[in-house]
């Protein structure tokens, strides 16, 4: 059975203003300047990097031939899992190798010796979309993802919509920098993106 369509727009108005509310307490557009050429460098290197558990993920245990401690798991919106036998471990924070290395250490004991423990992320934490696009609001993260895909989830840019920058606020940051609106510019897991209005 489909969810009513009343509780979908509730949903909907709701990230709508929790969006609202985060790009309000960014003080005014582009409040942080323009990104510099280390920055950019910086944000590339992060987009294709091993990537760094967030809370608000979901990720896949696989412990070889243990089916019974495998499975899907969140990662709580304070950064830490909960399992059978490993107890609750801080993942926030950790790449995927770095959660395979403590959950091996945790697994092991008298009935598993040498535990052999895999990790994948099967969902990134959203990224967020404001300001001059078609479709304002909280869209999937895939891996490559860039600042004009971002923009062509949401619908593309607005006729209002500026050509030449964005606007962006890593996760955890406060504050928002200005980035090429290019293909070079990449999008990180929990971002909050604001296209802003051009001035004719």
């Amino acid at each position: 059975m489909g969810i009513p369509t009343k509780i979908r727009w509730t949903r909907f108005y709701t990230t709508i203003a929790v969006i609202s509310f985060m790009v309000a307490g960014c003080a005014t557009p582009g409040d942080r300047g323009a990104a510099t050429p280390e920055e950019l460098a910086a944000n590339a290197a992060a987009a294709t990097a091993a990537p760094r558990f967030q809370g608000g993920e979901k990720i896949k245990i696989t412990v070889y031939n243990e089916p019974s401690l495998s499975g899907d798991y969140d990662i709580d919106p304070n950064g830490v899992i909960s399992l059978p036998l490993a107890g609750t471990i801080r993942a926030v924070g950790l790449t995927q190798q770095d959660l395979e290395k403590e959950l091996a250490k945790r697994f092991r004991s008298e009935y598993l010796r040498n535990p052999k423990v895999t990790v994948t992320i099967t969902q990134y934490r959203p990224f967020y979309i404001v300001g001059e696009v078609e479709k304002q609001g909280e869209y999937p993260y895939k891996p490559g993802l860039n600042a004009l895909t971002a923009m062509a989830s949401a619908g593309g840019g607005t006729y209002r919509a500026n050509r030449n920058y964005i606007l962006i606020q890593h996760f955890g940051e406060t504050g928002l920098k200005e980035y090429p609106q290019a293909a070079s510019t990449m999008i990180l897991p929990g971002d909050l993106i604001k296209v802003p209005e051009r001035y004719f």
